[in-house]
């Protein structure tokens, strides 16, 4: 059981970020799901696999002995949800993206970026980095 729940983590960690450093953004976006459920995996992994036996305590012990630890279970159920809210967010910025950009490509979408000399933008090229910054009165 183990050993399946280790290829499935690495065939999904292979697979996201197969997807997530594609150009296609849509392809970004679904490979960032499937990292999130590959997470998921490794979190729900942590608990007990095996154990048939529910999370409770019975009246006069104090310890679980061969239970299921439910506070993996509770936290990937929580993730599981706040992933697919976060997808669906994306997709919607996504599909307004192309929209306005009439394309999908994540190289096309470089006309978003700020100018080179925009004196907010950080310096991306060591060069940039010996350059005055403007002082304070002409900042807009």
């Amino acid at each position: 059981m183990t050993a399946v729940l280790a290829i499935a983590i690495f065939v999904s960690v292979t697979a996201g970020l197969y997807l997530a450093l594609s150009r296609d953004i849509f392809r970004c976006v679904i490979g960032l799901a499937v990292l999130g459920a590959a997470a998921n995996l490794v979190l729900f992994a942590a608990g007990r696999l095996g154990s048939p036996l529910p999370a409770v305590v019975p009246l006069g012990d104090t310890v679980l002995g061969e239970a299921a630890n439910p506070l993996p279970q509770a936290l990937v159920l929580t993730a599981i949800v706040i992933g697919f809210a976060l997808v669906c967010y994306s997709l919607v910025l996504l599909l307004r993206l192309m929209r306005d950009a009439n394309t999908d490509d994540a190289l096309a979408l470089r006309h978003a970026e700020p100018p080179p000399d925009d004196p907010v933008k950080p310096p991306t090229t060591p060069a940039d980095c010996d350059a005055p910054w403007p002082p304070r009165e002409e900042r807009p």
